[in-house]
């Protein structure tokens, strides 16, 4: 969960300054679930069959950590859609924040042999794994002012890979989008992160938070009022950017597992009902399976998808 951080954490912080100074500055929620200033990022996907034993192994690391002092918090997503993975959500104040982080898990882990030991055992059910920093961009997104991430139960993960020199088209067509999604009043509030380090080429990452899957249906039926809303000139445009500018964009679904998360008090107080639920006991039974789970998030029977 952290070991593999202290490297990234001490590599890039001398990256962060022009990024950063880049973006403008926006008021935003004064709430501990407001979208952080920067993100990392940790996607794995596990190995076969081995789904149940690491998400046993994570909630039983994520209790411990609950009972110490630790450097930062993280919120565990897993997918609905896509390969079966695990994304794990770490919001950060600044580069700086997530160096001081590193340094203090390095401390932890000397501190306590048995959580690393657990942390190594994680590590060796995973068959892939890959890290990315993100910074906000402030002056993209819409409404991101009235996110609340501890009321989100699902998160919508928009990706889109850029040519290098075409940043500025992509800036265009989500201002082009945002504006759309003003003229009709639409409630759903999205947010744009521009990844810093960890990916090959320029590449966007939107978030959706999403407090059920119905609202899925609301981003359906207003393809069509989007389109009329953008108008016959601008549309043409975003379909040129996309066709001209974009390397590849692709949409996943994820649900939040409070199980395996690790929030702060303020920020559980959004919904403490579901970011501290009674935890299962140690010797607790494995979790379903990923076709289970699927099925209930289909008949809308609970908030949690594991793998």
């Amino acid at each position: 969960m952290r070991n593999n951080r202290q490297f990234l954490g001490i590599l890039f912080f001398s990256l962060a300054g022009p990024l950063i100074a880049s973006t403008q500055d926006q008021t935003s929620v004064s709430t501990a679930g407001a979208p952080p200033k920067l993100l990392l990022l940790v996607h794995r996907e596990i190995k076969f069959g081995k789904a149940g034993e690491r998400q046993k192994l994570e909630a039983s690391l994520t209790r411990a950590f609950d009972r110490l002092t630790v450097p930062n918090s993280w919120i565990d997503l897993q997918s609905i859609t896509g390969p079966p993975k695990a994304l794990s959500f770490d919001p950060f104040d600044s580069f700086e924040h997530l160096g001081r982080a590193a340094d203090d898990w390095g401390h932890i882990f000397a501190a306590h042999p048995e959580l690393a030991r657990m942390q190594e055992e994680i590590e060796a059910l995973v068959s892939n794994e890959s890290t990315l920093i993100a910074v906000r961009r402030d002056d993209l997104g819409y409404r991101p002012d009235s996110i609340d991430l501890s009321q989100a139960r699902f998160l919508r993960v928009l990706e889109v890979r850029i040519l290098p020199g075409h940043e500025s088209d992509f800036v265009e067509a989500f201002e082009i989008l945002g504006e759309a999604y003003q003229k009709i009043k639409a409630d759903l509030p999205w947010m744009v992160y521009q990844v810093n380090v960890g990916v090959p080429s320029p590449t966007f990452l939107i978030f959706v938070p999403m407090r059920t899957l119905q609202q899925n249906d609301d981003l359906l039926s207003w393809r069509k009022s989007l389109r009329e809303a953008e108008g016959e000139v601008a549309a043409r445009r975003m379909d040129e950017i996309a066709r001209d500018a974009y390397v590849s964009a692709e949409s996943n679904l994820y649900v939040v597992s409070p199980e395996m998360s690790h929030v702060s008090k303020d920020f559980a107080r959004g919904d403490p009902e579901f970011w501290t639920p009674r935890r299962p006991p140690e010797n607790a039974k494995p979790a379903a399976s990923k076709e289970d789970r699927k099925s209930s998030v289909q008949k809308g029977a609970g908030s949690k998808q594991n793998q």
